[in-house]
């Protein structure tokens, strides 16, 4: 009689107990692919748990996978996936156009719901695979292609026509990515909110002006390591009023009269000006005045900054900055951190020339 018992109380377990258990875990966990797939191995009523969650199946993050491309099409091929929303493929440096090209013919219907797209360092892909790959995705908002050198303004074009949602993208390290390119996604995104223009060495200030003037929606631009533009295109920036992170790492040609435009911006949270070499207290001090929510600030190498720009910073935005860098700025005498915290009482990092 115990054992029946205790036979029955082990089915009730496996049936009802553990599905229920595994079903609250699942909504506050994140479950990678091959975690799912053991778990599905377990038991039948968990298996059963698991296939009728269908969050759980939202996602596929294959990341610096060898043989990524051949997983992502067969989990592609799997019911459970028809209604993924995002997939991770960055630095599985496998992956090739022939990947995507098959994934359009044999699984076209299981990107319908795709939001979020990575290719990040996938340097096989070229316009031909970014062609297939949107194609399938009429409802993608984040798209990642960060140091593919092979994708070209072609590449972007396909983008735009196939995918009209997008808010987030990263072209990072795409340098052979021009003018005509970014043409294309002032053009067709004017509800952007992030964009990542990164190493994009082919850019000229015509091309980041259209962008500007279309995209005004945008609430972070980066824009690190591309010292070609001028004032002339960084005045511009004023435009974008809903901005909050800035990077401008490296702008050479960047001025205090640029950055007496930018600081127009009062909503920016976090500014990098990282070797702005042209810049002085003028262009800083406004940036205080005016750009009170600053929470993260970069002067790093700028050796025409002072101690004036550090006492603006100090009465206005003092009750904001978490994060202060200037290291390397010879103006700016040293002091303790305890006469920094007199300064700006709520920073957590400092970053001060030794």
């Amino acid at each position: 009689m115990e054992e029946t018992t205790t036979d029955a109380q082990d089915i009730i377990w496996c049936r009802e107990t553990v599905p229920k258990v595994l079903k609250l875990v699942c909504s506050t966990l994140l479950l990678t692919h091959t975690d799912l797939v053991s778990l599905l191995l377990v038991t039948p009523s968990l298996h059963r748990t698991l296939l009728s969650s269908q969050h759980l199946w939202q996602s596929l993050n294959f990341r610096e996978l060898n043989n990524a491309g051949n997983r992502l099409i067969s989990a592609l091929s799997l019911p459970r996936y028809r209604y993924v929303k995002q997939i991770n493929l960055e630095f599985a440096r496998d992956v090739e156009d022939s990947h995507l090209i098959l994934i359009k013919e044999k699984c076209f219907d299981s990107l319908q719901s795709l939001e979020s797209l990575n290719l990040n360092g996938c340097q096989k892909i070229s316009d031909t695979g970014i062609e297939a790959i949107t194609s399938c995705c009429p409802q993608l908002k984040t798209f990642s292609i960060y140091w593919n050198v092979r994708v070209t303004d072609t590449g972007l074009l396909h983008t735009v026509r196939n995918c009209k949602r997008i808010v987030d993208l990263n072209i990072s390290g795409c340098k052979n990515i021009s003018d005509r390119g970014v043409q294309f996604v002032a053009e067709s995104y004017t509800e952007l909110e992030s964009l990542n223009l990164t190493r994009c060495i082919k850019l000229t200030d015509d091309g980041l002006k259209q962008l500007l003037h279309k995209c005004l929606s945008l609430q972070s631009l980066n824009l690190y390591a591309l010292s070609s533009f001028t004032d002339e295109a960084y005045r511009k920036i004023c435009l974008l009023t809903r901005l909050k992170f800035l990077d401008l790492c490296g702008a050479q040609n960047l001025s205090d009269e640029g950055l007496s435009c930018i600081s127009k911006c009062k909503n920016l949270v976090s500014l990098n000006l990282t070797w702005c070499v042209r810049v002085t207290d003028e262009g800083v001090i406004s940036i205080a005045q005016n750009c009170t929510s600053l929470e993260f600030l970069s002067l790093f190498g700028i050796v025409g900054v002072t101690d004036k720009c550090l006492e603006a910073l100090s009465k206005s935005c003092s009750n904001k900055i978490t994060t202060l860098d200037v290291n390397g700025c010879i103006g700016i005498k040293k002091r303790s951190r305890e006469e920094l915290l007199q300064l700006f009482p709520y920073v957590k990092c400092f970053k001060v020339h030794s």
